[in-house]
């Protein structure tokens, strides 16, 4: 029998037979992106979109702006192209409505828009022709990725970044004094997160030893009223540590409430001890959490918060961490302009970023960290292939984090099952589920399940029956068999 010719469903090109997608790429592309088309200057020279502009009044620019586009643009399509919901920009449009005036949303929406600058009041900071260069039509994405690289290569080979820590204007030889408790507890610390690293927080009674560690020993030494001023911040700084190893291990054995109470705990005493480094790293593991426990405005609103700490810290490697989890909580809801002006400020920072520049306890931030949030934004956007280069660069992780290594090879696999990619998915996944044999984490469970799910299509195939009898083994749900 004679196959019948698959089109896309979009502009009916003809679509190859083993391609997995209902669209011909340029359409998946377009569909991808969700963002404003460009528009003609006869768009822009229309009547009603003048009198928006001369008005200054970006509400009334959005409703005409719907009206004159062909077909006209619905008000929850608007939304998506700049980040807000329906009910914002028909709150924005209403009769009456006062026009916004801050500047970083105007910025946002006229670049969303591609409205020319010349018509603005106000100058943009970067305009689509600016971003494409000599002209040609290179997708946001595919620009954000290029400098991606480039920066990553600049950060990996800078020197002197240990003059721009947080220690610099200490004297050579002349180490700031410690008191012997603080010490202590960082050890304790020291050793509670390389073994969380290495082995998950499921490793043999993590969860106990460190709650008791905690009450027992760090309590009684918070409630010490005979501490200088000085003493006890660097105590409460070290304490809010511990609190948030101990979150991260309580979320890996699958107790989400304990895990928001330790890191609501190391919030208030990174507060308590007016360190916006640490608060600004609560803030940003508080935004990861939400949008892996699926509450994606939670975790922009995290993401916000910890940005905002971490321009008064002035370390370049938590304003790129908490703008790329802001991407990532956009992309989870759809937001596909505000994801991209996110990455876009993530990738800023990284430019600023040097290894070492920054507490101990930020080592873990580098290229191949940052490739990994890159690779969970794009995949969550529905861009499998650009997600891919990605997560294939998270896996230059330094030795110590099999935890990590696990988690990033379970997202290449979803990457590649996505794409349709069958046996290279199988063969990754495979991987991460023996790396889970020694890594005890309910977190890697979830990344492999949702690899499994994300297979699912092709669940009568061999490989992926195989793949799901070893998942079987290892104690991760796998589909039902049909």
């Amino acid at each position: 029998m004679q196959t019948q010719t698959r089109r896309c469903e979009k502009c009916g090109a003809r679509l190859a037979r083993d391609r997995v997608s209902n669209h011909c790429g340029p359409c998946l592309r377009v569909l991808i992106a969700n963002e404003a088309p460009s528009q003609p200057d006869t768009f822009w020279a229309a009547e009603s979109i003048a009198a928006a502009l001369d008005a200054r009044h970006f509400g009334q620019l959005f409703a005409a702006y719907r009206r004159e586009s062909n077909p006209h643009v619905s008000q929850a399509a608007l939304g998506r192209w700049l980040g807000l919901t329906q009910a914002q920009v028909s709150r924005l449009e209403a009769p009456g409505a006062r026009p916004p005036c801050n500047l970083v949303n105007l910025d946002r929406w006229a670049k969303a828009l591609q409205v020319p600058p010349a018509l603005l009041w106000f100058s943009v900071s970067h305009t689509p022709n600016e971003l494409a260069g000599s002209g040609d039509e290179i997708s946001l994405e595919r620009v954000q990725r290029r400098q991606f690289f480039r920066t990553a290569g600049v950060g990996a080979t800078a020197i002197g970044a240990s003059l721009l820590g947080a220690g610099a204007t200490v004297a050579a030889g002349s180490p700031k004094p410690r008191s012997t408790d603080v010490e202590i507890v960082r050890d304790m610390t020291a050793t509670f997160r390389r073994l969380d690293n290495r082995f998950g927080g499921g490793h043999s009674r993590a969860t106990t030893t460190i709650t008791n560690y905690l009450t027992s020993t760090v309590a009684p030494m918070l409630k010490d009223t005979t501490r200088k001023a000085a003493a006890r911040e660097e105590l409460l700084g070290a304490a809010a540590e511990l609190h948030q190893v101990a979150g991260w291990i309580a979320f890996d054995v699958g107790n989400a409430a304990e895990g928001q109470r330790r890191l609501r705990d190391a919030l208030k005493l990174s507060q308590d001890a007016g360190d916006d480094a640490l608060e600004a790293e609560m803030l940003a593991a508080m935004s990861h959490h939400a949008a892996f426990n699926g509450a994606p405005e939670v975790a922009v609103d995290m993401a916000l918060a910890a940005r905002r700490t971490s321009k008064r810290s002035g370390l370049a490697a938590l304003q790129a961490e908490a703008a790329v989890l802001e991407a990532h909580g956009h992309a989870l809801q759809g937001n596909t302009s505000a994801c991209f002006a996110a990455l876009q400020e993530a990738e800023r920072a990284f430019e600023r970023f040097s290894p070492g520049a920054g507490p101990a306890w930020l080592n873990y931030f580098d290229g191949a960290y940052l490739s990994a949030k890159f690779a969970h934004v794009f995949r969550d956007l529905g861009s499998a292939a650009e997600a891919e280069q990605f997560a294939r660069r998270s896996l230059g992780m330094d030795d110590g984090y099999e935890r990590g290594r696990l988690f990033n090879t379970a997202l290449l696999a979803s990457t590649l099952a996505d794409q349709g990619r069958v046996d290279e998915a199988c063969v990754e996944a495979a991987a991460a589920v023996r790396m889970s044999e020694h890594v005890r984490s309910i977190r890697g469970g979830a990344y492999l399940a949702d690899v499994g799910r994300r297979l699912g299509p092709h669940r009568a195939d061999h490989r992926v029956r195989a793949l799901y009898a070893q998942m079987d083994a290892a104690g991760v749900p796998t589909p039902v068999q049909r």
